[in-house]
């Protein structure tokens, strides 16, 4: 079995060929799946020849632990190319049940939120939910720290979040018109930043989260009146349904809804 160990240090020094932050070079992934199926050949030859009489348990978990290595290493923070190797991804049929399923369970475990207006949820259609976070609930007032009294809130979706794992999660941070323009980009962007760090920190996998801030650009009401302003200050949650043979487009950024 010694050509067996020679393959499967090779597919080891490919794996260390990718990104520290876990990306992979179209290159790289050529040579991920040409070692794989070299190794495997290889596996079955060397099995055939010795007389072990549990070659064929040990050659499948070889193959198999040589194949969730490269398939694990499959992802692409930056377009989701390869997401779906990671995170998992949905037959078209399964998507309605899946995304039901998991909107009972927020509308369950967020019950409270909900009535005091907190948090409200939009189905936005059958592969996408919405959940909207009032900044008044969430932040002091022109700050991007989390409040103590939410972050139990935000531990119990990020719970639900990690459960539904082949969902793409996008935190966009609004404001109002109040301030600069500059200042209201900036504070989105750090406000979203904040609930995608909490997330992570829960236990939610970072491939999975994109994050955005869109200031003061997408108001959903006038900016005239107090209760206006205080409405558009807000922090939306888009869950995205990964479907298989469309999973890039789960981690697209959503279109802003008014």
């Amino acid at each position: 079995m010694k050509l067996v160990c020679i393959r499967a240090i090779s597919c080891r020094q490919l794996i260390t060929d990718l990104d520290i932050d876990g990306r992979a070079s179209e290159t790289t992934m050529i040579k991920f799946k040409t070692t794989l199926l070299t190794a495997t050949s290889l596996f079955m030859l060397s099995a055939c020849a010795t007389d072990d009489p549990n070659r064929r348990a040990k050659t499948g978990a070889a193959v198999g632990a040589i194949a969730g290595a490269v398939i694990g290493n499959q992802s692409s923070s930056k377009n989701g190319k390869y997401v779906g190797a990671v995170v998992g991804a949905l037959s078209g049929a399964a998507v309605g049940h899946y995304m039901d399923k998991q909107q009972r369970r927020l509308e369950q475990k967020l019950a409270q939120e909900r009535r005091d207006k907190e948090i409200a949820m939009v189905r936005v259609d059958e592969e996408t939910l919405r959940l909207d976070i009032r900044s008044e609930a969430s932040f002091a007032v022109n700050s991007s720290n989390l409040s103590t009294n939410f972050r139990s809130s935000l531990d119990t979706m990020a719970e639900i979040i990690a459960e539904f794992d082949k969902t793409a999660v996008h935190v966009v941070g609004h404001t109002d018109s109040t301030g600069s323009h500059s200042h209201n980009q900036s504070l989105s962007v750090r406000r979203a930043r904040s609930v995608s760090d909490h997330f992570i920190g829960s236990g939610v996998v970072q491939s999975r989260l994109r994050t955005i801030g869109r200031g003061e650009t997408s108001p959903r009401y006038s900016n005239a009146t107090d209760r206006g302003r205080q409405l558009n200050r807000r922090v939306e949650i888009y869950l995205k349904s990964i479907v298989e043979g469309r999973e890039k487009e789960a981690f697209r950024t959503p279109v802003a809804m008014k």
